[in-house]
């Protein structure tokens, strides 16, 4: 066991939560104590609904455990299935039920309720997550309730092509967005209206705002699209080999995914492309290929505005910007792929706290030259992060508060996330707009980044003094980091305000006198920084300022020198521009 601050997913039973949750007419009975119940709080104060949950928990105490508390798990059950009447009845137990051994789910399948689907869920809470729970649960969910449909062995498999035998539009459905994922509802809406441009209609969209009755309707679709393969894939593969659907693997996340996305869609169902999209997919097939980066083929660029901007003469700031890429394998490889081959960044860092589909990440860090970090330490991704020197940092709400730290701009592109990362707005990942809103997000903290460090140059004139806090805040590193004290004596000419300095402000440094901790800091082998090599250090713009610092003082340690001055400094520059 492990204590920690932070943690990027919770234990498998509050996937199974999220699912229930997204859908309607399920109810979840949740054998675990009070102290278990704090999952609530994740959709009420996070996603900001309107409504509790679908779950009822048994919570038994201490004082129960000395009684029969699988009579307390058949009293919730009986009471909630009375007072709810649930079309599908989930029943499982939390990580602490589980050590008690009362198998809530059997002792449900005895109580007789006839009809009433019941999906008993084993969810080993000391090994698994809970983007694996909430996989795991839509799997056995849809399993069950379409048991009584699997075609008899050696019955041929489905067409994706029935539709055109049918003389009807061909349909898909829309597989894995849930509550609490990043944009679901939204992303859903865009890939809704794209499809229905291209003449294909969504027969279901699940576990989010679907039915037990609709998830029975899954197999009336001629393809199914994985839109979450954390949530969706295990389901997908199984429809596949029991109803012979077939599924199309493309997340449209970026101007390429979204048109190789189509031009699967396409293929599998055997659509005619649209003028300028057999071009598209030629180009899409090549990620090389500067058209496809790009969406000059065609379709992109007549949808987003991404791909104009990015070949634009304002774009050349971004050209190179170094950026660390962490999150859920699905958005952390695709934003990988937008930075490196839409928007010209260079990724630095790249991983995923998904062990699942490590595979995938592990691939997309190959391609760039990195080796990926898979990793639920949030401590090992701040690490990784400040050894990176990254300018931009793409990641969940913990890299923002550690890019804060290091006082790097950071845009959050998966879950976890907080409730500002939920928006009333339309703000989708996928598709056309979500390449728009991709755009902003992610250029906008590099354009503040900009005029941080154009602060930090001009704080000294007049216009620049008051009333200028950047989206950094107080923490930003404009002035020497408080963690890392200026060594000697310094001082500040102030105004007559006492809180401004002057417009004439000036960094006045005092003879260098060793004192005693200096001295004990040299004896440990620690370079100590003059005044006027920090003086010099602040001039460096922030976000390369840290790996500036360290290069430096690993330069001095390796030459024996005690005091970095500013000659030093530049000494070191030198040497590492070779």
């Amino acid at each position: 066991m492990e204590l920690t601050l932070w943690t990027y997913e919770g234990p498998p039973h509050v996937g199974a939560m999220r699912i229930a949750a997204s859908m309607e007419g399920v109810h979840y009975v949740l054998h675990a104590p009070q102290g278990d119940t704090y999952a609530d709080l994740l959709f009420t104060m996070i996603e900001r609904r309107d409504r509790r949950p679908p779950v009822t928990y048994t919570t038994f105490q201490a004082r129960d455990l000395g009684g029969d508390t699988a009579e307390l798990v058949k009293r919730s059950i009986a009471q909630a299935v009375e007072r709810f009447q649930p079309e599908a009845l989930l029943v499982g137990e939390s990580c602490t039920a589980e050590l008690i051994q009362d198998q809530p789910g059997a002792l449900a399948m005895g109580m007789g309720f006839g009809d009433l689907p019941i999906v008993s869920l084993e969810l080993p809470a000391y090994s698994k997550k809970e983007n694996w729970g909430a996989a795991e649960t839509f799997y056995q969910l849809v399993r069950s309730l379409l048991k009584n449909q699997l075609p008899a062995p050696g019955t041929p498999k489905t067409s994706p092509l029935l539709w055109k035998e049918e003389g009807r539009r061909p349909r898909v459905n829309l597989l894995g967005p849930t509550l609490l994922g990043f944009r679901c509802r939204d992303d859903v809406r865009e890939i809704t209206r794209l499809l229905a441009e291209r003449g294909i209609d969504v027969a279901v969209t699940a576990p989010l705002g679907a039915r037990p009755a609709d998830l029975m309707r899954i197999p009336t679709a001629d393809a199914n699209v994985c839109l979450y393969p954390e949530v969706a894939a295990s389901v997908c593969s199984w429809l596949e080999r029991s109803f012979g659907m077939a599924t199309i693997k493309t997340v449209p996340i970026g101007i390429a995914a979204t048109e190789a996305f189509l031009a699967e869609l396409a293929q599998v169902l055997d659509l005619d492309p649209r003028p300028g999209e057999a071009g598209a997919s030629e180009a899409g097939a090549s990620e090389a290929s500067p058209a496809a980066a790009n969406g000059a083929a065609g379709l992109g660029e007549r949808a987003s505005r991404l791909p104009w901007y990015s070949r634009s003469v304002d774009s050349t700031y971004l050209t190179g910007k170094r950026v660390f890429i962490f999150g859920d394998a699905t958005h952390a490889v695709a934003a990988a792929r937008i930075a490196s081959k839409e928007l010209g960044f260079e990724v630095v860092g790249l991983g995923s706290y998904s062990r699942e589909q490590a595979r995938e990440v592990r691939a997309a860090a190959k391609e760039l030259g990195l080796e990926a970090l898979i990793t639920d330490d949030y401590l090992a991704v701040e690490q990784a992060m400040a050894e990176a020197a990254p300018e931009l940092v793409l990641g969940t709400q913990m890299e923002r508060h550690s890019a804060k730290r290091l006082g790097v701009p950071c845009a959050v592109i998966s879950t976890p996330l907080h409730v500002q990362d939920v928006p009333a707005r339309y703000s989708p990942q996928m598709g056309w707009e979500g390449a728009n809103t991709i755009f902003d997000s992610w250029v906008h903290p590099l354009m503040m980044g900009l005029e941080e460090h154009l602060i930090g140059m001009f704080r000294h004139d007049f216009e620049f003094v008051d009333g200028h806090r950047s989206h950094l805040g107080d923490g930003a590193p404009a002035v020497a980091p408080a963690a890392e004290p200026v060594h000697g004596a310094a001082a500040v000419q102030m105004g007559p305000s006492r809180s401004e300095p002057a417009a004439t402000a000036t960094l006045l440094a005092e003879p260098a006198v060793e004192t005693v901790a200096e001295v004990g800091v040299a004896a440990a082998g620690v370079p100590i920084w003059t005044p006027d090599g920090e003086a010099e250090l602040q001039k460096i713009p922030f976000f390369v300022r840290g790996k500036v610092r360290r290069n430096t003082e690993t330069f001095a340690r390796e030459r024996g020198v005690a005091r970095i001055d500013a000659e030093t400094l530049y000494d070191a520059k030198a040497h590492y521009s070779r």
